[in-house]
């Protein structure tokens, strides 16, 4: 089962990795901080280990995007940030596992002080359950 674990966030300014640029994690003392990157160091080489990571990316500045629309016949294009929101999409992991429940049990570990996490499963056409 393939899902998407999509990470939002607000920093300001905008960077990578966005715990570095968050209020919550920013307030936490220095071993907090280290300890977070740690475990989370730790979590992506258990799913690399274990076969489940299949990807994954930061994204640029939300600042940086562009939105295209189809407006009056055609597409229309603006500048980002895309979202009417003080959160954007700060980037995402790809996971092939074997159960939803793995899935949640991963993406519950991905989420930090500051940040919001979906998890999405990838939907696959053609696919006849086998």
């Amino acid at each position: 089962m393939k899902y998407v674990i999509l990470i939002h966030s607000n920093p300001q300014p905008w960077g990578h990795p966005t715990g570095d640029y968050v209020a919550e994690v920013q307030a936490l003392p220095k071993e907090e901080r280290e300890k977070l990157d740690a475990d989370f160091e730790k979590l992506l080489g258990e799913l690399q280990e274990r076969g489940e990571l299949v990807g994954g990316e930061a994204l640029g500045d939300p600042a940086t995007s562009t939105l295209y629309r189809w407006k009056a016949g055609g597409p229309t294009s603006n500048d980002g940030p895309y979202a009417e929101s003080k959160e954007h999409l700060a980037g995402f992991f790809k996971i092939d596992v074997e159960s939803q429940e793995r899935a949640e049990e991963i993406a519950a570990r991905f989420a930090g002080p500051g940040e919001t996490v979906e998890l999405r499963p990838i939907m696959v056409f053609g696919d006849d359950g086998e």
